[in-house]
């Protein structure tokens, strides 16, 4: 018998299996989906098994496996499939769909292992044993109550516990155990829907066991999250399993401390906050069929359940659903994938849902679900502020209004979030002389001042260097900060109001595990009135205390070179203001800008979507964007850039002797141009099927296969340019 084994390393030119001999004490053990271990050039490597058959003549030596790593499959049936699909549309290697689909502990990795966790239990064998001392005597009457923990048996004698087992009166167990907590009690649902929310669960309800793609588009604190416990509840009593996907790890707790409430031990939690042994204690516990729910961020999409009855993606607009590494897939296309495998629905939700998403539910291929109330029918009062008028007042960052309504909140013992959507101190320290800008040597971008490191940072390589206190290009002592990030806005806010407990939330305040739940729970609890950070903390936060909003320079992403820049505007300040007043207490929103009248801005005001997505769809049709057509980035990347701009042009020569009825823009720099000294130029394509362009698009990536001087990429339909 021989085996097609896809080994470990992630190469275009070894994107494909290679045949071992399966050597007959390894008959038996050998299954589609286990790890091996093979020979391979002079080293020895894991692989996956793809296939196995009857021995073939090959033009080579055929060597055999040397061992068999798993006792059971770790890729299921579906997943090979799934597999082959990522890679084949996203034009990634095999190897790399299948190890984003795993955890470290279960991925192809030579060398790599992770032990499952065993805690030591004091168990008595012998009730009639008669102790000689008050030290033995207590650890038996413990003992006759039921097995104790080593570590606590431990707190009353370990020479007692020592002297029993040489007498054989007590053993040592070793008990499995899971890393991760569950200690939240279950409570009994008490929550009754409302006239829409129940229009709603009805719909989905109808159509469990089918395969069907809804949008449930409702406002903020409409209480989608409602309408999925209940939905989950009719699936799971079905015997079927659900995946739920959040954008974010700061979601995760709120949303897994809801769902354990409600449904207990069913849950696992999968997300990259974990620890590898925490990922894989999680996965083996969906294996085991011991949960039937998994929650998580984008590759929580792969829990390896057989029986899948529904899918929920909230928050479907987020650009954190799109990975943008290879293999470079989406998590709503993935979900789309497996609803059809398993025949069972797939539910997107958010409150602003993507113009593709909201436009394939107008067009029929999604089933529209609306809520358009809050649950409390109290929305928040929202305010525009221009900061025109408040420069002249000598406010250029907290205005008039902002800071009334921040002192009113403090004096009602509310709480407040603000909203910045930059980190760090400042943006750039330039010098006022020459006007010297320290930029990243490797990214020739600006570097970000990190105040509480006293350090400059690239946000894109991670360089870092110190603050100098001369210029080097002219000498001058006349540097000077622009711009601003949480950071400096926290030391503002804090200076402001001296009074108040003020903590901060974005990505230099989170590298610790475990501390997106910190800071929630800590501000949830009350223990802050002021929580200042980036979009983390815009989306599916839920705090009855939370009656102000206020965002700090409302309109600096729609000066991000993106033709969905005012899309994401809109989401992020109609997200954000979602925070404010979602239970009893009214909320407010202070939305300070220098150009509050973009219809983005607007419009996000009046808590109008339709209204946005009238004006935006518009834009699009007359751009040629997406939904009207696809697009697709080919990149070359490398350290020669006349070599990456003649290629480049050598590929749209090729693409448009090849193509018709499609765009090609370029060879252009990339946004991100060049990155830890490596350029970056980009084709875009235009195309309105997959099918019309991808034979010439494999061409392409095959003829790049080997190449030391650049390298090929493609992304499809790249949800960040």
């Amino acid at each position: 018998m021989q085996a097609n084994v896809l080994v470990e390393i992630n190469a275009k030119k070894l994107d494909k299996t290679f045949t071992y001999h399966i050597p007959n004490n390894l008959v038996n053990d050998v299954e589609v989906g286990k790890r091996v271990k093979v020979p391979f050039s002079n080293k020895y490597l894991e692989g996956f098994v793809l296939d196995i058959h009857d021995d073939i003549k090959l033009e080579y030596k055929v060597k055999d496996i040397e061992s068999v790593i798993d006792s059971e499959p770790v890729i299921i049936p579906e997943m090979i499939k799934l597999g082959e699909f990522i890679s084949k549309n996203t034009f990634s290697t095999l190897i790399s769909t299948y190890q984003a689909m795993l955890p470290k502990a279960l991925k192809a990795k030579n060398g790599c292992v992770i032990n499952e966790k065993y805690e030591t239990y004091i168990k008595l064998i012998n009730k009639d044993f008669v102790p000689k001392t008050s030290k033995s005597k207590e650890l038996i009457e413990l003992l006759k109550k039921g097995e104790v923990l080593k570590s606590e048996a431990l707190k009353i004698s370990s020479s007692s516990i020592n002297t029993l087992k040489k007498y054989n009166v007590i053993e040592e167990v070793k008990k499995e155990v899971y890393r991760l907590d569950d200690e939240i009690e279950k409570e009994v649902p008490s929550i009754t829907l409302n006239t829409e929310q129940k229009n709603a669960y009805e719909k989905v309800i109808e159509s469990l066991n089918t395969y069907k793609p809804f949008l449930l588009y409702g406002v903020t604190g409409s209480g989608k999250t409602e309408v999925y416990m209940h939905i989950i509840d009719e699936v799971i009593k079905g015997g079927k399993e659900v995946i739920v996907l959040v954008p974010e790890i700061s979601l995760t707790p709120q949303m897994v401390n809801l769902f354990k409430k409600r449904f207990g031990k069913t849950v696992a939690i999968l997300h990259s906050g974990l620890s590898d042994g925490e990922k894989y204690d999680e996965i083996r516990k969906i294996k085991r069929k011991e949960v039937s729910i998994a929650i998580g961020a984008r590759s929580a999409i792969f829990a390896p359940f057989t029986n899948l009855g529904m899918i929920i993606i909230d928050e479907e607009h987020t650009t954190t659903y799109k990975q943008e590494n290879n293999p470079r897939y989406s998590a709503i296309d993935v979900a789309i994938y497996r609803g059809k495998y398993h025949n069972c629905p797939v539910v997107l939700g958010s409150a602003t849902p993507s113009i593709e998403s909201f436009t394939r539910a107008k067009t029929g291929e999604y089933e529209l679900l609306t809520l358009k109330h809050r649950v409390n029918n109290n929305m928040p009062h929202v305010e525009l502020v221009s900061m025109k008028d408040e420069m002249r007042k000598n406010n250029p960052v907290i205005s008039e209004k902002l800071d009334e309504e921040i002192k009113n909140r403090l004096k009602r013992h509310e709480q407040i979030i603000l909203l910045l959507n930059r980190r760090g101190y400042s943006t750039i320290i330039s010098c006022k002389e020459c006007g010297h800008v320290f930029k990243c040597p490797g990214c020739d971008i600006p570097l970000t001042y990190h105040k509480n490191i006293n350090r400059l940072k690239c946000h894109y390589c991670n360089y870092e260097m110190p603050v100098f206190k001369v210029c080097p290009e002219c000498k001058s002592e006349s540097l000077t900060n622009f711009g601003m990030g949480t950071e400096k806005l926290y030391e503002i806010v804090t200076g402001m109001y001296p009074n108040a407990k003020v903590v901060r939330m974005d990505v230099d305040t989170t590298t610790k595990k475990g501390s997106h739940e910190r800071i929630i729970n800590d501000f949830a609890n009350h223990k802050y009135d002021i929580l200042i950070g980036t979009q983390m903390i815009a989306k599916g936060l839920d705090f009855p205390l939370v009656t102000l909003v206020g965002v700090i320079n409302a309109d600096a992403s729609l000066n991000i070179p993106d033709f969905r820049s005012s899309e994401r505007t809109y989401e992020l300040l109609s997200q954000v203001s979602g925070r404010a007043g979602r239970k009893d207490l009214k909320g407010d929103v202070v939305i300070q800008g220098f150009n509050i009248d973009h219809y983005s801005i607007s419009i996000a005001s009046s808590h109008d979507y339709e209204a946005f997505y009238n004006e935006e769809i518009k834009i699009r049709k007359t751009l040629k964007y997406p939904p009207f057509c696809n697009l697709a980035f080919l990149y070359l990347k490398g350290k020669d850039l006349e070599l990456l701009n003649k290629e480049g042009k050598n590929i749209v020569n090729f693409l448009k002797s090849k193509l018709e009825n499609t765009v090609i823009l370029g060879p252009s720099m990339a946004n991100m141009y060049k990155i830890n000294n490596i350029y970056n130029v980009q084709i875009i394509i235009k195309y309105k099927s997959l099918k019309s362009i991808y034979e010439y698009l494999d061409y392409l990536n095959k003829h790049y296969l080997v190449n030391n001087k650049l390298s090929f990429e493609i992304d499809i339909n790249p949800l960040r340019m």
